[in-house]
């Protein structure tokens, strides 16, 4: 079978690099400052470790960058993905990322190569907004553990493991400090746009990064759970034992879909985001389905070389353009700031509060969720605002493809009956 042309790189992919080159290099460190800590935290959260983490961001942000359809996209382990990653690991073991991850990948791959791309087009925007708020709440809930200091209480569905966890740390006694840091390190994360702003300093310095920063000097000396011992290596291929042990074929069918169809989902949302905030700029859209083949390729080796499924990142990508970012040699630049970062400073990171970066997703999630909406959306009653509730109460409770089915088949019965209703 021939494969399409435009899915491989070509000279036009780094169109007027002679001219940007210099504001790519610095968006590329940007992004990459933002990325570490959420790189971190998201390899922990998924059970996978902080260098599964570092490895993805690495890997995953290096191969969609020169592979992808977008350049703008910034790639790597995101919240999204470790709301599919949690349970399964959870019920499974962390040795099923390997065969998950590549039979995913070249699930993604092959959608990419027999024109899935446009399909996310058809998803219609209230449920693309209940899908974003249910992964919010998830990723919040998912952090409980760390923030508690305390081991996550037995189960997959978030609810019922949120609820245990939190019952548990309250039987054994709360653990104060970590408490304290999370609030911490959220205020210092929240005041970091109003205090710069006020300090009239113009350059930008993320408030996650900064309160990593702060907490791990003040915490360097105290007993408090931290990162750990972060590996040197940019290729782990023993970083997962290789294990399907107590999974029928049903379930991996079930679950490598479901880490493919969020792959692609969340990549293609990711870098329609981006082409809408830098539409004025005229700068090329990116191609559907080239995104696809190059987010597969990317969770492919990720996957099979110590690291975790990945997806394009919106906050990142939303970072990347605001810093002026014209060519995929930002997203290059990003992968290898985090290369630089990792073999040198990896004792450093050893010493971050696992409760710091617990605060960090939290303040993500609060982000994503943006209670200023949430309360827009709860004084109506439309049915756009239905269904983006449903669908975000169904990923919260099901799971990710529940939701999005759910939503969709809401919206086709809203529409099919307000129709009628007008006619």
């Amino acid at each position: 079978m021939k494969l399409p042309a435009n899915l491989f790189p070509t000279k036009s992919d780094y169109l007027g690099l002679s001219k940007s080159w210099r504001v790519d290099l610095v968006a590329g460190i940007t992004v990459g400052i933002v990325a570490l800590p959420l790189a971190l935290a998201f390899g922990i959260t998924t059970g996978a470790g902080a260098s599964a983490g570092l490895i993805t961001a690495v890997l995953a942000g290096l191969i969609a960058a020169i592979f992808g359809g977008s350049h703008l996209q910034v790639s790597g382990p995101t919240g999204a993905m470790t709301v599919v990653l949690v349970p399964i690991v959870a019920k499974y073991g962390v040795g099923v990322l390997v065969p998950l991850g590549a039979v995913a990948g070249v699930l993604v791959v092959l959608s990419g190569i027999f024109g899935l791309g446009n399909l996310i087009n058809r998803v219609p925007w209230s449920v693309m907004e209940g899908f974003t708020l249910g992964i919010a709440m998830v990723i919040g809930l998912q952090q409980m553990p760390m923030a508690l200091d305390i081991a996550k209480a037995p189960g997959e569905r978030t609810i019922p493991v949120a609820w245990g966890t939190l019952r548990n740390a309250i039987n054994a006694g709360l653990h104060w400090t970590s408490i304290l840091i999370v609030i911490a390190t959220l205020a210092i994360k929240f005041a970091t746009p109003r205090v710069l702003k006020k300090l009239k300093i113009t350059v930008f310095i993320p408030g996650s990064f900064l309160s990593i920063f702060i907490m791990t000097a003040v915490l360097w000396e105290a007993h408090v759970a931290k990162v750990g011992n972060i590996t040197r290596a940019l290729l782990n291929t023993h970083g997962h034992s290789f294990s399907l042990q107590g999974m029928t074929a049903l379930a991996f069918v079930y679950a490598a879909f479901s880490i493919a169809v969020l792959s692609g989902i969340e990549s293609l949302l990711s870098a329609r985001v981006a082409d809408q905030m830098a539409h004025h700029r005229g700068l090329t859209k990116t191609i559907p389905n080239r995104e696809l083949f190059g987010q597969g390729l990317a969770t492919l080796f990720a996957s099979l070389l110590g690291g975790i499924p990945a997806t394009g990142a919106i906050a990142r990508t939303s970072v990347n353009v605001r810093s002026g970012a014209t060519t995929r040699l930002a997203a290059i630049a990003h992968s290898a700031f985090l290369i630089l970062i990792i073999t040198s400073l990896g004792p450093v990171i050893s010493h971050v509060p696992t409760a710091t970066l617990a605060a960090v997703l939290i303040g993500t999630s609060i982000r994503i969720a943006s209670p200023m909406r949430l309360r827009e959306v709860l004084r109506t009653t439309g049915p756009d605002e239905i269904i983006m509730m449903i669908t975000a109460a169904s990923v919260l409770l099901i799971d990710l493809i529940w939701g999005i089915a759910i939503g969709v088949v809401l919206h086709l019965i809203f529409t099919k009956f307000f129709k009628k209703k007008v006619n």
